[in-house]
């Protein structure tokens, strides 16, 4: 039997497109994870009549309806009042609620402005739920078919409270069986190119496939039903990931987690015991900013006098140039591992939208050096994040292939 739920989001900056409704995204991917039927996403702006209009149709069709927003203390504030009148529920203060208001401005050594007093008022009979992490409590109440939880739309407010308090109730409230997800994350491969090595395979009954393209890398999704059994769910995803073949960097949702690419590399790296240097120079420090904090990157050099010292060589020689930069970078840092990249091309072509570059991408390892040439277009933005995940993903095919 399906659970089904609403998203609500309340504010004149979320329907007037000043905000970012990051929340409900966020609230998707959880209650679905969970195993929730998530129907409906509606924004509803600071208008009391909009609101109560909308709070009694979803009373009437949903299981259960979380609203973010409209909990502060100033007028445009009206969650609280159109949940009073909607339902007919007189505020009441919320004596605990308010002593928390008021502790919450003490410790920062703040005075609290009477206003604050009105996020202590709850329509008669709702639950508080407590917010320790800024000065707005939330509530919840059952009306109709429907359980309502109301948090604010601060979003590390909300996180933190649905994480600690209302994922725990939802839990006990419903009986819930999610469906299970498994996404396989791969990079140098487009959606069309994934679609097309997947063409000839035939799923089991009731598994769905999707793709999804990212900054960087392309998910292709398998969502399995609730009763399929796991030696399908294995074997199924097993038959995906042969077809795809080494593009695949990760497998999330069937053990445990593995993360982003440069998340998977920290794992192999730490592992292996090595250490690398980099010399970037189409990623312009995109590499580092990536592995920021992460101790087995002991250096990583932007240097625009390097490329453009490159930029008269023959195609044929700027493999040559690149192995012994990364030469001359171990014999400096002494790390294990050098990742070099080139490209052909100047800075002007770069900038051009229309223009591609061809991207030479060397990695000098113990046994030997690995390389790779591939084009990449597009703008400045995007040759440089390309730059810097495929010289990523050189080293990532090295690590793994190491433990093979």
């Amino acid at each position: 039997m399906q659970v089904i739920a609403e998203i609500f989001s309340q504010g004149e900056e979320i329907v007037s497109g000043q905000t970012v409704d990051t929340n409900a995204a966020w609230l998707s991917q959880k209650l679905v994870q969970m195993g929730f039927v998530v129907k409906r996403h509606s924004a509803v702006g600071d208008n009391l009549t909009d609101l109560k209009k909308l709070l009694q149709d979803v009373s009437l069709r949903a299981d259960f309806c979380i609203c973010t927003g409209g909990l502060g203390p100033t007028i445009d504030d009206l969650t609280a009042q159109a949940v009073a009148e909607a339902f007919t529920l007189p505020l009441q203060l919320d004596t605990v609620a308010l002593e928390q208001i008021s502790r919450y401005f003490s410790c920062r050594k703040r005075d609290m402005v009477d206003i604050n007093r009105k996020q202590a008022f709850f329509p008669q009979g709702s639950q508080r739920i407590d917010n320790e992490w800024g000065t707005a409590p939330g509530f919840s109440l059952q009306y109709n078919q429907c359980w309502f939880v109301f948090v604010p739309g601060v979003p590390y407010e909300m996180k933190n409270m649905f994480t600690a308090t209302i994922a725990r109730q939802l839990s006990q409230r419903f009986v819930l069986q999610p469906e299970q997800l498994i996404t396989l994350r791969s990079v140098g491969i487009g959606e069309s190119d994934l679609q097309q090595k997947l063409n000839t395979l035939i799923l089991p009954e009731g598994v769905q496939l999707s793709f999804r393209a990212a900054i960087d890398d392309v998910q292709t999704k398998l969502i399995f039903p609730r009763d399929a059994e796991q030696p399908l769910v294995r074997a199924t995803v097993n038959q995906v990931a042969e077809s795809i073949g080494d593009y695949i960097f990760a497998i999330e949702g069937l053990d445990d987690s593995q993360g982003g690419l440069v998340e998977v590399i920290s794992q192999l790296m730490r592992q292996q015991q090595l250490t690398l240097s980099v010399q970037e120079t189409a990623s312009q420090g995109l590499i580092a900013a990536k592995c920021i904090a992460q101790p087995w990157l002991i250096s990583s050099v932007f240097n625009l006098s390097l490329q453009q010292q490159t930029e008269k060589l023959a195609i044929a020689d700027y493999l040559n140039a690149a192995v012994s930069i990364a030469e001359n970078r171990q014999q400096q840092d002494g790390t294990q591992l050098v990742l070099v990249q080139l490209y052909e091309g100047n800075t002007e072509q770069f900038q051009q939208k229309d223009q591609s570059i061809k991207l030479f991408t060397v990695l000098l390892t113990p046994s030997g050096v690995i390389h790779k040439q591939r084009s990449i277009a597009g703008s400045n933005t995007r040759k440089q994040n390309q730059a810097a995940i495929y010289a990523l993903d050189l080293l990532r095919r090295y690590l793994q292939n190491k433990t093979r």
